[in-house]
């Protein structure tokens, strides 16, 4: 990971990219004036004839001339700038500045509160890639950034973003592994490196059975990958409020016996993502030391066709003791989750969040980059609505229209797991809302954005670790509020 620092004046920096930002109609940002003028005239004749006018998202890189910087990115932010715009520009940037062995930028100056922060997270996450399986990856060797004219008071929020970077990356990392190599059994074991600060209890099939965990059994059924229960308790001596946050994690979806087309399992590696932003939440708000208590829970099994799979017509007893007739065993993310908000319910929380990439109609009504919210306390979505503003993460609050519950009655047992074509995101909370036990609860339905399909600002291609910034920015509040 590259080293961020605070840096001294542009003229003392040694680096070999400059990066300088520019907002609409070619108007300077910090740095950049000063820098357009020692580059010489020519400089704006080179802008125009790349139509390079300052718009968010534009990039163009020139030489340095007499600069002792080898090369300088002029980044475009648009007509104004605030803390998304400059975590999208600085993303844009850490991608560019792979083959420099070292940078050095003035974005952070552009006045914007946090803009430290944004800048750091941005570029770390623009930078990310992952290469494990390639036989000669791409090499980057870009070491340092310098933030130019910042004080040493400026490497506290850069720790703190750092902290928060790495727990996307992980996330990130655990999303793009092929299913083969996270099992459930393996994928649970992960869980044991995540901080020392943090306990881990792995609960495999035998005793899931006889806790009667029966969601994540019935969709574990069907594979040779047995399914395993993460329980992760986060308690520092001085927690006053208590969060439990439950991850899906699904590490492969073909469907069941209620057979996913080819074309649509070739990304279901990505439907353990819930779980893997459980992971990395975690992971950073022990490392942030935030004074909170997180129970994270992470139902973790393979959905496939072996002989012993669960059928549709099949019952099951949740954890809770409430039965499940399955008539389509490809909505198995809801079951596993049945037991996971049993247990976090069971812990009685001040708030629980779940986390599932679960619907494909939450991204119809959405498009793939809006997260879907449900809930059953106004006071908790609120909150949720505004850490994810703040993390800068789009989602949307959903109706959770109790009116459709009846939808889901089934003539043999408590539900069924399934109700008519429309609405189907609702009626999937609406599921999960029975195993709450009337605790302040909220659901994220990122199906979208839990994976990307292209490479944009400080997103890459593939899993994309979302809610990890909310969730933490959640809990940095939650503390607030005692």
């Amino acid at each position: 990971m590259t080293e961020i620092v605070p840096g001294g004046a542009t003229s003392a920096s040694t680096a070999d990219l400059l990066i300088v930002p520019v907002f609409a109609e070619l108007t300077w940002g910090p740095g950049a004036e000063a820098t357009a003028e020692q580059l010489g005239p020519w400089l704006n004749g080179y802008l125009e004839a790349r139509e390079f006018s300052g718009a968010s998202g534009q990039i163009v890189v020139v030489p340095g001339g007499d600069l002792s910087f080898g090369s300088v990115a002029f980044v475009g932010l648009g007509e104004e700038a605030d803390a998304e715009v400059l975590r999208r520009a600085a993303g844009a940037a850490g991608r560019l500045s792979a083959p420099y062995t070292s940078a050095a930028t003035t974005l952070h100056l552009v006045d914007v509160e946090g803009a430290i922060g944004a800048v750091t997270l941005g570029y770390l996450l623009g930078a990310y890639r992952f290469d494990e399986y390639r036989s000669d990856p791409k090499s980057r060797v870009n070491e340092r950034l310098e933030l130019l004219d910042a004080t040493d008071a400026a490497m506290a929020q850069i720790q703190d973003a750092t902290a928060i970077a790495r727990g996307v990356m992980l996330a990130r990392d655990l999303i793009n592994r092929p299913a083969a190599d996270k099992s459930p059994e393996v994928l649970a074991e992960r869980a044991r490196s995540l901080g020392t600060e943090i306990s881990v209890e792995i609960v495999d099939e035998v005793d899931a059975a006889e806790r009667g965990y029966g969601g994540l059994m019935a969709v574990g059924a069907g594979s040779t990958n047995p399914p395993r229960m993460v329980i992760m308790k986060y308690e520092p001596a001085d927690a006053k409020p208590f969060v439990a946050f439950v991850g899906k994690g699904i590490v492969f979806d073909s469907g069941g016996l209620s057979l996913k087309p080819a074309k649509g399992m070739e990304d279901m590696k990505t439907d353990m993502a819930g779980a893997a932003a459980v992971y990395g939440a975690m992971q950073a708000i022990a490392e942030l030391e935030l004074p909170i208590r997180v129970l994270g829970v992470t139902p973790l099994s393979e959905n496939m066709t072996g002989g012993a799979a669960q059928r549709p017509g099949d019952v099951f007893a949740a954890y809770n003791g409430k039965t499940v007739e399955v008539l389509n065993t490809d909505a198995e993310g809801r079951l596993v989750l049945a037991d996971g908000l049993g247990i976090a319910a069971e812990a009685e929380p001040d708030l629980i969040i779940d986390i599932a990439t679960l619907t494909g109609a939450a991204k119809v009504a959405l498009g793939p980059t809006v997260g879907a919210i449900f809930g059953n306390d106004d006071e908790a979505i609120a909150a949720v609505e505004a850490a994810a503003r703040f993390a800068g993460e789009s989602m949307w609050t959903m109706p959770l229209e109790r009116s459709y519950r009846s939808l889901l009655d089934s003539p043999v047992a408590d539900m069924k797991n399934i109700g008519d074509r429309w609405g189907g995101a609702i009626l999937a909370a609406l599921f999960l809302a029975e195993f709450v036990n009337e605790r302040p609860w909220v659901h994220l339905d990122i199906a979208g954005p839990g994976r990307a399909d292209k490479t944009e600002h400080y997103v890459a291609k593939g899993g994309t670790g979302f809610t990890v910034r909310t969730l933490v920015e959640l809990a940095r509040e939650m503390v607030k509020k005692g």
